[in-house]
């Protein structure tokens, strides 16, 4: 829509304290411009001194999200992408490990010339140059800064965009920052103080604010919003409430009706264009909507928080919904399955088993695979979830007991799944990463499989994150046998999905199809397996077609 203009700016902050919600705020403005027609890109600028989010632990900071191009980011990108339906890039996930090994390059190799090299503006202009790469082509941009405003270790983000307005022009740059609002119970009132404070810290910094954000677990009034307002200087209509909501996904229709993309509009002289009527607000007429709810089981280890498989209970809301039923995501101990056998499993009405690494908890994981293949239950796999179905199956139905995976156990003779022989060239410790399969790779379905049913289509692409294969060797026994390899790499080189076809739903695959599932488009694979959940109808069938139809129109 801007043509060869200059992009256009939103930088988003947050103080008072961490989680809440900057990433769903911008995500939810990225929503709602999308919505009136603009390209929009979303960027987040993570103040920890990781190179990637690929080493974090996942039970501290939540799931590792993956992008078509392999880059292993924060679970924001996963918000990004559900909120506008983009599939973001590396260039949308900058850590500041990736921001200071571009300058000790940059130093080692002479491209300063000698000088001393300092925060600013080296490492300030190194942010800008990041942040002006990954916008480029879009009507819009828009980055969050990690953390929040007067952290030490986020100065330098907090510095390199206050001099955006000088590199692009204060017409292009607007400052959206958000505030938290407590309610105190004894007294009965929402208090605006630490807003104010977190406001001040944000103006030390030579930052004015165009928009504030205020999250309250209440129901603010306008006295509320007149006192931000006077405080931060801003117009009263500046100021977002962000009051509590049921779902994550009400917030850019509340923005919206509260008159935000009007404003941002106004401010960057943007051409106000009227919001597009589209499948989001179906999606969140059938969450509000919905009857009944359906157990499901999450069979995993990492269970202290409830970020660790966002995208997969997401994507399970959104298959749910699709069929207009609420879902109760039953999170399994995969070690307590262990120690207290399968009772737990009987009234889960299917079982999901998302990805992981390492050994822990896997037995109680080959348990909860064989209970759902034996007693008829919708399972899904979702990459160590394929693997398991694998080794329960040779277990099981091939009768070796002995079947594992090279992961769990490297010296094992029976490794049905394995490091192929062309990854063991990388298993010195320099290479190690290498062996990794990260981002999209393409597939190829069988005609026959549940799999191309739900796709609509023999040729898909998917996310990889995983080290370990299905084991070739064994191909044979596990066809003969009655497994069905649903999908394959387009050279046959690969199993990507594998299927048991005389089950109700049996499907599991190498590839995490959470990444790729949207509100208002849910995954073919969760689609199908929530349809599984359920009793089978005309109506439901109606709604996958519905669905698959769509996605092919958008071409997610």
């Amino acid at each position: 829509m801007l043509g060869k203009k200059q992009t256009k700016f939103i930088f988003v902050t947050g103080g008072v304290l961490s989680g809440i919600g900057k990433g769903i705020f911008a995500a939810s403005v990225g929503n709602i411009l999308k919505n009136r027609g603009f390209s929009v890109n979303i960027q987040k600028l993570d103040p920890y001194l990781n190179f990637d989010s690929g080493t974090l632990n996942p039970g501290e900071h939540g799931e590792v999200f993956v992008t078509d191009d392999g880059a292993e980011t924060d679970l924001d990108l996963g918000h990004y992408e559900r909120f506008t339906g983009v599939n973001l890039t590396k260039k949308s996930s900058i850590m500041s490990g990736q921001i200071y090994s571009k300058v000790f390059e940059d130093e080692r190799s002479g491209k300063y010339l000698g000088k001393t090299v300092q925060v600013i503006p080296h490492l300030t202009n190194k942010i800008q140059e990041v942040v002006l790469d990954a916008a480029k082509g879009f009507d819009i941009h828009i980055a969050e800064i990690g953390g929040t405003v007067g952290d030490f270790e986020g100065l330098h983000f907090v510095e390199a965009i206050r001099q955006m307005k000088r590199r692009v022009g204060a017409e292009n740059v607007l400052y959206a920052h958000l505030v938290y609002l407590p309610y105190l119970e004894a007294s009965k009132e929402i208090k605006t103080k630490p807003a104010q404070n977190s406001i001040r810290d944000l103006l030390r910094a030579g930052i004015h604010p165009d928009i504030i954000g205020a999250r309250c677990d209440r129901n603010m009034n306008q006295e509320h919003i007149s006192k931000i307002a006077l405080f931060s200087d801003v117009d009263e209509e500046a100021v977002a409430p962000l009051p509590y909501v049921k779902s994550v996904y009400e917030v850019p229709g509340n923005l919206e009706e509260a008159g935000l993309g009007s404003y941002i509009c106004k401010k960057l002289e943007l051409k106000n264009a009227k919001p597009q009527k589209n499948g989001w607000e179906k999606f969140v007429q059938n969450t509000r909507t919905a009857k009944g709810v359906v157990k499901v089981g999450l069979v995993a280890k990492y269970l202290s928080n409830e970020d660790t498989y966002k995208s997969v209970n997401e994507s399970l809301k959104f298959a749910f919904a699709a069929h207009q039923k609420n879902v109760k995501i039953v999170w399994i101990d995969a070690e307590e399955l262990e120690k207290k056998g399968t009772d737990q499993l009987k009234d889960l009405a299917g079982i999901v088993i998302p990805g992981g690494f390492g050994n822990r908890g896997t037995e109680g994981k080959i348990m909860a695979a064989r209970y759902a293949r034996e007693n008829n239950i919708p399972y899904l796999g979702l990459c160590l979830g394929m693997q398991i179905a694998v080794i329960e199956f040779a277990r099981n139905v091939l009768a070796w007991p002995s079947a594992t995976s090279g992961e769990f156990d490297a010296k094992s003779k029976s490794q049905v799944i394995h490091i192929m022989p062309e990854q063991r060239k990388n298993m010195d410790e320099a290479n190690y990463g290498a062996t990794m399969r990260l981002g999209a790779y393409p597939c190829v379905l069988d005609k026959k499989s549940k799999s191309y049913k739900l796709y609509g289509s023999e040729k898909i692409s998917e996310r990889h994150r995983h080290r370990y294969e299905f084991n070739n060797d064994y191909r044979d026994e596990f066809i003969e046998n009655g497994m069905l390899l649903a999908g394959l790499s387009p050279n046959h080189h690969l199993v990507e999905i594998v299927e048991v076809p005389d089950h109700k739903f049996y499907v599991a695959s190498q590839f995490h199809p959470e990444f790729k599932s949207r509100p208002d488009v849910p995954h073919p694979l969760f689609l199908g397996f929530a349809e599984a959940c359920l009793d089978s109808s005309a109506d439901k069938k109606t709604v996958i077609k519905k669905i698959i139809s769509k996605r092919q129109k958008a071409a997610v």
